[in-house]
């Protein structure tokens, strides 16, 4: 006998349907809300931050005869904060960098709201990390002892000091292509627990190679210098943020150009995607909403440059 129930995974087009909705989710939200938001997401990653720390640095012992999987524990357990975010539906600057060009491409947001949604989310994020590694770490004496400060010190210097600016921004795109490949999985993912795995894997492999992330970064190597690490914050800010940062927006690029010109083709703003799948409706997945032709062509006669969503988006 056939079975009706829906599909446990979404369609590449409806996913990419519902990145470029978020994005429009995104684009009206209040500025006040997007920035605070931003901020849980930096707390929530520096989370999973301090537990890689805290595995990785606590291995020494493993790591004299077998340093190969203290990165990957380190890179295990990172994860969580991602997750905690994705589930939680925060702001976290890198996924931005996937989302809000793809909405803006196909003409759904204006391209003003990009930078604007970005300095907002960066410094959202930034004030999150920052508040997590001198509140929560450092005066709390958690890994004030050895090994955990040395690491820390180490860590932060492994990631600001000793690399080549090039090799900080090759880096990054390899970090925010596998960054955006767990959002992209996830957003496709309808249970909880199918998220949860779409998500750590590909994470797992960055935080395991050592690539970088930026948001990562304003908590670990701000962290290690206020552990005495021999780096000034203008270093860090010319040498791995600058870095990082631009990397991070060319690998969340590699995932959103080739998504439009793969699954986008004629995907328009009035919240329709002409012929898709064979005349297939659009699916109710996460962030997206099923409509009716009549409310379809009543969307494309409003000036508006924006469209509809489900008001129960999630990230």
């Amino acid at each position: 006998m056939a079975s009706f129930d829906p599909p446990s995974t979404l369609k590449p087009s409806q996913v990419a349907v519902a990145m470029i909705e978020h994005g429009v989710a995104k684009h009206r939200t209040r500025a006040d809300v997007v920035f605070f938001k931003a901020v849980a997401a930096g707390v929530m990653l520096s989370f999973g931050g301090l537990l890689s720390e805290i595995v990785s640095g606590g291995s020494a012992g493993i790591n004299t005869s077998n340093p190969g999987l203290v990165k990957f524990l380190g890179g295990a357990v990172f994860p969580v904060g991602l997750i905690m975010i994705v589930l939680q539906g925060q702001e976290l600057l890198t996924s931005n960098m996937m989302i809000y060009p793809m909405a803006c491409i196909k003409g759904a947001v204006p391209w003003w709201g990009l930078p604007y949604n970005w300095l907002i989310v960066t410094f959202g994020n930034l004030s999150g990390s920052l508040f997590f590694a001198s509140v929560l770490t450092k005066y709390t004496g958690i890994i004030s002892t050895p090994p955990y400060n040395a690491y820390a010190v180490t860590f932060a210097l492994h990631k600001a000091s000793e690399p080549e600016w090039h090799q900080i921004f090759l880096r990054g795109i390899g970090c925010n292509w596998l960054v955006c490949v767990a959002v992209w999985q996830a957003a496709g993912a309808r249970d909880t627990l199918s998220k949860i795995v779409a998500l750590w894997v590909p994470i797992m492999i960055f935080v395991t190679c050592g690539y970088d992330h930026v948001v990562a970064n304003m908590f670990s190597v701000p962290l290690g210098i206020l552990f005495g690490a021999e780096l000034t914050v203008a270093e860090y800010i010319r040498k791995s943020l600058i870095a990082a940062y631009l990397g991070n927006i060319i690998g969340a690029l590699l995932v959103a150009l080739p998504a439009l010109y793969f699954f986008t083709p004629e995907y328009t703003p009035g919240g329709a995607m002409r012929n898709a799948e064979e005349g297939e409706g659009i699916n109710n997945g996460p962030g997206v909403t099923r409509r009716s032709e009549d409310d379809q062509s009543a969307n494309e006669k409003r000036p508006a440059d924006v469209y509809e969503v489900n008001s129960k988006r999630s990230q």
